[in-house]
């Protein structure tokens, strides 16, 4: 008993109690959410799988606290992340792949699994981990100035981006690529003209496909009705209306929880999407403007303590990564409001540890363990020990 109570203790000492205290709170407040806004569908069974999902999470979150990632990726670790990587992307066009109403092929539905696994997810993570990883290696044994260097960067964004957007079609998951390669590209060092030239790069590629008629007509609309709110308000800007709807009905202080009108209300034409990609309209409307910014709140300290433990971090390796877990979570946060409050189109990116996901509440855990690893290792040997 004595041996368990030390090796508790020692996984303890090893944990960033902080950011998991930080991130159970999250999570306890989405789940009651999301419990709330599936009480229409008379069933536990998504608040169970929530449920589950974050204790799996959890576990990750002190394993990969204990796990030293630079020692990892000294072992080849990078080679063994890049071909799994690509291989569970591939993995969507087998008969697992299954596609979304939009007819984006981006689950894998393992029949062992209560829920569908989206590949996006989870090669985030293995993403951000062999990036780190390649910006180190390139300041220690050439330079970020050079133009091989940054293609070389570039080359693994693009292999990663381009082929799960050619499988997927999914673009919101893949610009949470893109955001995180700017994250930390940028804080790495690479210079500001690189960024400068990728952007009017981008920006005249999708006035190419636009003109040219090369993007989805859905997708267009999406962008159509931010600009303009009249267009299609019963088909294209449905979602939106009944999220401003349902945002402005719970002003301050909301209508209480298991309360709300839209939340609450079985009718079809009710909000949609309420446990997942618009779970914020459903805290705005239950518990109010209060509600939201104390989601945004708690939201901004895990940030806040991501970008902390990466100024600390003992190597670059480690606040590389920090890095781009802040960069991760920053871009889903900001898109997932924005489309809630109608000022950004709806990419289908849901709300870190509030929306319903069973693959993301444990790969957002797994996240944390890493940032919490680095929090770690930062410490002084007789901290730690």
């Amino acid at each position: 008993m004595q041996r368990v109570r030390e090796f508790i203790r020692d996984i303890l000492r090893q944990t960033d109690l902080v950011l998991l205290a930080l991130c159970c709170t999250a999570t306890a407040y989405g789940i009651l959410m999301i419990y709330s806004a599936t009480r229409y569908m008379d069933t536990m069974r998504l608040v169970l799988v929530q449920t589950v999902g974050a204790l799996i999470g959890v576990v990750l979150f002190f394993v990969f606290s204990m796990i030293d990632i630079g020692e990892v990726m000294r072992k080849k670790g990078w080679l063994w992340l890049t071909v799994f990587s690509i291989g569970f992307i591939l993995l969507l066009k087998t008969p697992l792949g299954r596609a979304g109403d939009t007819g984006n092929l981006a689950w894998l539905d393992f029949p062992f699994l209560p829920f569908m696994v989206q590949p996006s997810e989870v090669v985030k993570l293995t993403f951000i981990v062999v990036l780190a990883w390649q910006l180190v290696w390139l300041q220690e044994n050439r330079t970020l100035k050079k133009i091989p260097d940054v293609l070389f960067l570039g080359a693994h964004l693009m292999v990663i981006f381009g082929l799960y957007y050619a499988i997927s079609s999914d673009m919101g998951s893949g610009l949470v690529f893109v955001f995180i390669f700017i994250c930390m590209c940028f804080v790495a060092g690479v210079a500001a003209r690189w960024f400068i030239g990728g952007g009017i790069a981008a920006v005249l590629a999708f006035y190419i496909l636009w003109e040219e008629d090369m993007i989805k007509p859905y997708m267009k609309d999406r962008f159509i009705v931010v600009f303009d709110h009249s267009y299609q308000p019963l088909n294209v800007g449905w979602h939106q209306t009944r999220s401003l709807m349902t945002l402005g009905g719970g002003k301050l202080t909301g209508m209480g929880l298991f309360n709300g009108v839209q939340t609450q209300s079985k009718d079809s034409s009710s909000l949609p999407n309420r446990h997942t990609d618009f779970i914020f309209s459903a805290i705005g409307e239950e518990l109010g403007m209060v509600g939201c910014i104390l989601a945004l709140a708690i939201l901004a300290a895990i940030i806040l303590r991501c970008i902390y433990v990466a100024r600390n971090a003992q190597n670059k390796l480690d606040g590389y990564i920090c890095v781009g877990v802040v960069g991760m979570l920053l871009f889903q946060v900001l898109a997932n409001v924005g489309m809630c409050l109608f000022v950004m189109p709806v990419i289908g990116l849901t709300l870190p540890f509030f929306s319903y996901g069973g693959t993301s509440i444990v790969m957002v855990f797994a996240a944390m363990g890493l940032v919490s690893g680095a929090h770690s290792r930062s410490r002084p040997d007789w901290l730690r020990q």
